[in-house]
């Protein structure tokens, strides 16, 4: 694994990128593309180790698919709702949505399906998805610790009917109960508890099975306007194109390069106002905190200022922001406490834990109290040279190499973990920061 230290830049840049395709939509659309009822083209696919294992996971599965890298374009033929395989054992990495969303679509299988990942993602909770497909009438055993992987699904189908969702826990297990739902051979009534866990991220999926021609019925408390129930009507997804918009999450890390560095300014193609993607709402955040924004339809605009202000804000709708921000705000002015951080600890790593770690590293204070976050910049503003580690999380490498923008002597520990999502990501870093 190599370390690599982040060189600060030596005058205000300019520069406009277009981060690759969105991890999160990428593995939506594959799974929603194998389920069709045909061929399916879709472009500007995400290539990194998530979405390896999930086209591993698919072939395996039995989908018939032509992938080519170079174009970025994966042609998926869909099953209908049925998958061909009848056997099949399924290791998905690192990887939360693969192995959520094969969990879920191995339900609709006849046959019998283990489900695996590295030593983390059995760390990693999974029950309330499989309690929901329990529920659903699946039966699925846990192969280890009750209540993480490793399982089997024995598919018989998937029966349907109402079942309950508790909050709190990873949206991502709902997004997967949903994209399966079509296909129940009874409708699914979805009745959800307030206050539901990084709701942007469900929103998005069911935008996305909307393209697909199944739409989803929400009702929402006439007094709270929270979200109250999901009707998803049986039928079938049409095989129809898609192009993938770019990562959000991961262009948050150039929104901030261009903030914490003073008269620097960054532009973000074909991604705004229009995408499907809630991180997109950091650079509101930004704005909050000081930076110039302008908002368009389909890109963003961020401009640093002279100085930045230490905001208070609740990220649990986007929690994938939060290291970003964790990091941006040891340059502001004043404290900057983040809410809605319970999500963080059951991610590739500890992120409470990490982030509090190796921002200290830097000389910043730190205060952790149950669902919040509080961080203070050094007093005198200097940071600290540190080597940061990265606890094999791609988050993390990237969210601190922010920092060594402006700040020097930092330096990235096993950046290879970036291939999770972004594999290219230092060498695009390394261009905006000459402002190409």
């Amino acid at each position: 694994m190599s370390d690599l230290r982040i060189d600060p830049i030596s005058k205000p840049f300019t520069a406009t990128i277009t981060p690759p395709g969105s991890k999160s939509l990428t593995n939506r659309a594959l799974v929603i593309a194998a389920m069709s009822d045909g061929p399916c083209e879709l472009t500007n696919v995400l290539f990194a180790d998530d979405t390896r294992v999930m086209l591993a996971g698919l072939s395996k599965l039995g989908f018939a698919m032509d992938v080519d890298e170079s174009k970025q374009t994966v042609r998926i033929t869909g099953g209908g709702g049925k998958i061909r395989s009848t056997d099949a054992e399924l290791f998905c990495g690192n990887s939360g949505t693969t192995t959520r969303f094969i969990t879920a679509l191995c339900a609709l299988g006849e046959g019998s399906f283990t489900i695996d990942g590295i030593e983390r993602m059995r760390q990693r909770p999974i029950g309330q998805l499989v309690d929901s497909l329990k529920n659903l009438g699946v039966r699925i055993d846990y192969l280890g610790q009750p209540g993480f992987p490793p399982l089997r699904v024995n598919g018989r189908g998937l029966p349907g009917g109402i079942v309950q969702f508790a909050s709190g826990m990873s949206s991502q297990f709902l997004s997967a109960l949903l994209m399966v739902s079509p296909y129940a051979r009874n409708e699914i009534r979805i009745d959800l508890e307030p206050n539901q866990a990084s709701w942007p991220y469900v929103a998005m999926t069911m935008q996305l099975m909307d393209h697909f021609h199944v739409t989803p019925e929400l009702a929402r408390d006439p007094r709270t306007h929270q979200p109250k129930q999901i009707v998803i009507p049986r039928g079938k997804y049409k095989a129809v194109p898609y192009a993938i918009e770019p990562d959000a999450s991961n262009a948050t890390y150039f929104l901030a390069a261009a903030a914490v560095n003073p008269g620097s300014k960054i532009t973000i193609e074909h991604l705004g106002k229009s995408s499907l993607q809630g991180d997109i709402g950091f650079a509101d955040v930004l704005h909050k905190m000081g930076a110039s924004l302008i908002f368009g339809k389909d890109f963003i605009t961020i401009k640093g200022p002279e100085k930045l202000e230490g905001i208070d804000i609740d990220l649990s709708g986007m929690p994938d922001t939060i290291q970003t921000l964790a990091v941006a705000s040891i340059f502001a002015e004043g404290p900057t406490t983040i809410r809605g951080i319970h999500t963080l600890r059951v991610k590739e790593t500890d992120r409470v834990a990490a982030l509090s770690n190796e921002l200290k590293k830097l000389g910043a204070d730190v205060d952790i109290e149950q669902n919040a976050m509080t961080i203070q910049p050094p007093e005198d503003g200097k940071l600290k040279p540190a080597h940061i580690d990265t606890y094999d999380d791609h988050r993390m490498a990237m969210s601190f190499a922010v920092a060594g923008t402006r700040t020097a002597g930092v330096t990235i520990k096993e950046i290879e973990c970036v291939n999770k999502s972004y594999p290219d990501f230092f060498r695009d870093l390394e261009k905006v920061c000459r402002g190409q």
